[in-house]
């Protein structure tokens, strides 16, 4: 007799991950069976050829001896204080060592600090689209996922009056993904200023994901939005797996900023499960300081001439080139998210498009949908791989899309040839 299934936890099933998914999982069975892949569904510098940078590689070598017991929950005081130092910096009000957290990557802060946050019930306002993390961590821990929209003829853009019109009693935190994943855009500071004014009318908490915030373009600004928020609770996540290249050492952080007696309880849930799970990887923290005081290595590679600035490029004069695609080009971030129009739209699926694309051309993209989106016509591209194998992986995707094309002009025609003939 076989044995019973395990049960799973319900909620997993409102749970989408695609980045790593099916899509992944078939992509996986094919290079077993000797196919050549181009994955661009995770923006994951290390597998394209970046490393990170020397500097901090020395540092951790050089204190390698230190890295066998557990540190603090919060982090390495010297790791801790460099961060605290970089917000003082940029203007974060009572930026301290104090209120800082490391993490195993920003993704588990993320977990921790929504777990910290919410009851049974409570909402979250995410993008759309979305990091799906934001989306899965919420439900997860037992939130419900609001989303307010960013259209791409408003270049991806919240509208501040949707956010407010949506802020319910339940809705304990705004969430604000700049500059964006997948989208790569990079709000201006009056959009953001506008949204910390929503957040201090209704009392809620601001959760700023800006592990992006060193990746912009063509004199795109990033603006933080911890100094913006002044006295309003925020929590401000960066770390060292883009901007730094370093994604395999698993180190991101968190800023609690605002009013002290706002956030004082909150705080100390956070220091709680942090303590739960004893302490993030240590080796990584010893890079930190570093990472922050040392040379800028981001900076060629997204000004005019660089890597990322070429790859962006290209792709943008792919997608303009195309009759099938348009293209919000990206301020910033490592992705650009095309959208499919035109007669290969009609009845497009982004997921049977993207299985199409990998078994027909073996390019691996990740569906629009997967962000948490109502529409089915935009699939998402990493700017990671060499600018001219992206050039390549556009030739790729236009055959696929005039076939569609073709297809569908075809049976449009059908019904008005048979009338013909009869």
């Amino acid at each position: 007799m076989p044995a019973p299934t395990l049960p799973i936890r319900e909620r997993l099933t409102e749970v989408r991950y695609e980045i790593r998914g099916e899509l992944a999982r078939r992509a996986r069975e094919l290079e077993a069976q000797g196919h050549s892949l181009i994955k661009l569904n995770i923006g994951n510098p290390g597998a394209f050829g970046f490393r990170a940078p020397e500097h901090m590689q020395r540092a951790i070598a050089d204190r390698i001896q230190d890295t066998d017991p557990y540190a603090h929950q919060q982090g390495l005081p010297a790791a801790r204080e460099a961060i605290a130092g970089h917000h003082a910096a940029i203007g974060t009000p009572g930026a301290s060592a104090d209120n800082v957290f490391i993490g195993n990557g920003v993704s588990e802060l993320i977990d921790i600090s929504l777990r910290a946050l919410l009851n049974p019930g409570d909402e979250v306002l995410l993008p759309s689209p979305d990091y799906p993390l934001w989306s899965a961590a919420t439900i997860l821990n037992d939130g419900r996922p609001v989303y307010y929209r960013c259209h791409a003829g408003n270049g991806f853009l919240p509208d501040p009056d949707e956010i407010e019109a949506l802020v319910s009693p339940r809705t304990r935190a705004i969430v604000l993904i700049n500059p964006n994943n997948p989208t790569g855009a990079s709000y201006p500071r009056e959009l953001l200023e506008r949204i910390v004014a929503i957040a201090r009318r209704h009392g809620l908490l601001l959760m700023a994901d800006e592990i992006y915030d060193g990746i912009t373009y063509d004199g795109a600004r990033f603006e933080p939005l911890a100094p913006l928020a002044g006295d309003v609770p925020c929590l401000s996540f960066g770390g060292l797996s883009k901007v730094h290249r370093a994604c395999g050492w698993r180190i991101g952080w968190a800023m609690l900023s605002g009013d002290e007696g706002a956030t004082r309880d909150y705080r100390h849930a956070i220091d709680l499960l942090g303590a739960l799970r004893l302490c993030a990887n240590v080796p990584g923290q010893f890079a930190v300081p570093a990472a922050l005081s040392g040379l800028d290595t981001i900076g060629p590679l997204v000004a005019p001439g660089g890597r990322l600035h070429e790859a962006r490029r290209i792709v943008a004069e792919a997608c303009a080139a195309s009759p099938h695609l348009e293209l919000q080009v990206p301020d910033g971030a490592l992705y650009a998210f095309p959208g499919v129009v035109g007669p290969a739209a009609q009845g497009f699926d982004d997921h049977d498009f993207a299985l199409e694309l990998m078994e027909t051309e073996h390019v691996l993209v990740v569906p629009g949908s997967s962000f948490n989106v109502p529409y089915r016509n935009h699939f998402r591209v990493t700017l990671l791989p060499e600018p001219e194998q992206l050039r390549e992986v556009f030739r790729r995707i236009d055959r696929v899309l005039q076939r569609r094309a073709d297809a569908a002009t075809a049976a449009e025609a059908a019904p008005l040839a048979q009338a013909a003939v009869a």
